[in-house]
């Protein structure tokens, strides 16, 4: 089955040829131009190639285009730990600074190539002033009570009676320290729920005034700043567990929503201490390409990708990347084992079968006016979050997207490799080999 013609010579025709060099984002670079967010995707959760270029583009938008900031698809809290690292706040080294990230799936962020980038980070910023080094930092909302546990800690050094009230605000999430569990007792009213006791606490911390302002004392401002979010998450993880059991709220949608808050507050706070508040994002496809050209639009949902659009326009830049074939490392279930996967050749109605077929191996391709009218006809596209589960891949990694609506620029690597966990198990070592063709 031959690739469709007008798609195909749009990518034969405008398609840039990488050549494993920097020079390879020059034009990505050009694009970024003074956007002040670029948002750079994945197709997998654990594709190295992924990472590596991610890794080199953010360098480049750091070094050449003053970026200073790179906000990833992690936990608040778990991230802060690396920012304190990257910043030499703290005398750990990199590895350990990554050791936060405890939650499945560990791999995402506990890898090599998330190693040697913060490594190279702290480097960088060495001979920063404080107000301009470079910070990273996590979009997500899992760590209800990692959040809730470090605002208590942080009032504890600046106001200890408001520190009480707040671990009294907290004992209604209840005593199991079980997100899901009590999301299922608030729901279905075993047990009242939290949230105006949350937002309460929100409420004070966002109403508290610094004895310093920002430029006077630089540490107090980042301290409150790191207990407010953490408080905000701790708002909006409340809602996201209790509306798993719920009906009529998607939670997908509070998830990216709360992304798009987090993004938007860290612009200001990089600002307010003296940076330019030019962020890169680090997060799988399905968050960063806009919602409305996929599926899931027709779902009533949207995503991080379509939010920033939406608030800031032509000031955010969405940049997606494909594979058609290799290996991944990805989970066969929740919590399951880290396995080191093959990657089935895409199907022949899919974009990713559609740029294989150009033989051109590994591009980049700028989705302006012209490529875009030919690539604006829905096509499937495959998605490969943290479990991949090829006997079901249609149902289970497959949506319809329009690519020219969805992205502004998109990479495409015909082969990619795995990312190696820092922490390999054996059965990630037992490397699954390609089926013979029938």
């Amino acid at each position: 089955m031959s690739a469709p013609a007008t798609p195909f010579l749009a990518v034969r025709d405008f398609a840039r040829r990488l050549d494993d060099r920097d020079e390879d984002y020059d034009e990505l670079l050009d694009m970024a131009g003074n956007r002040q967010f670029v948002l750079l995707g994945e197709a997998t959760h654990g594709t190295q190639d992924f990472y590596r270029m991610r890794a080199a583009i953010t360098r480049r938008l750091i070094v050449e285009g003053g970026f200073d900031a790179l906000a990833i698809e992690g936990d608040w809290p778990d991230t802060w730990r690396v920012n304190r690292f990257v910043q030499g706040d703290s005398d750990e080294d990199a590895s350990t600074a990554l050791a936060d990230f405890e939650r499945f799936p560990t791999w995402m962020w506990r890898n090599r190539e998330m190693l040697e980038f913060i490594t190279w980070l702290r480097a960088h910023n060495t001979d920063k002033a404080p107000a301009q080094r470079v910070g990273v930092y996590g979009l997500d909302l899992y760590s209800m009570y990692r959040s809730a546990d470090a605002v208590i800690r942080y009032l504890e050094q600046v106001d200890p009676e408001q520190a009480a009230i707040a671990r009294q605000r907290y004992a209604a999430l209840d005593h199991v320290r079980e997100p899901q569990a009590y999301g299922y007792a608030a729901a279905f009213g075993a047990r009242p729920d939290a949230s105006k006791e949350v937002v309460a606490q929100l409420m004070q911390l966002r109403d508290a005034t610094l004895t310093a302002l920002p430029h006077h004392d630089l540490a107090a401002f980042d301290a409150h700043f790191f207990a407010e979010r953490n408080a905000e998450v701790v708002v909006h993880a409340e809602n996201y567990y209790r509306s798993m059991f719920g009906r009529r709220v998607n939670t997908w949608n509070l998830r990216d929503a709360h992304m798009c808050r987090t993004l938007t507050a860290l612009a200001r706070y990089r600002q307010q201490r003296g940076g330019h508040g030019r962020i890169v994002v680090w997060a799988h496809n399905s968050h960063l390409g806009d919602a409305r050209a996929t599926d899931a639009h027709r779902q009533g949902e949207w995503n991080l990708g379509q939010l920033m659009r939406e608030a800031v326009g032509a000031n955010a830049l969405l940049v997606g990347f494909s594979t058609y074939t290799g290996h991944v490392t990805a989970a066969s279930e929740w919590d399951g084992q880290t396995e080191h996967k093959w990657v089935r050749p895409a199907r022949h109605d899919s974009y990713e079968y559609l740029f294989h077929a150009t033989h051109l191996d590994r591009f980049f391709l700028p989705l302006a006016a012209e490529p875009a009218e030919r690539l604006r006809e829905p096509m499937l596209e495959r998605a490969i979050g943290v479990i991949y589960l090829p006997q079901s891949e249609r149902q289970s990694h497959y949506f319809e997207a329009s690519l020219a609506d969805q992205f502004d620029a998109i990479f495409h690597l015909d082969e990619t490799s795995a990312v190696e966990p820092l922490e390999p198990s054996h059965q990630w070592h037992r490397r699954e080999e390609p089926m013979a063709t029938p």
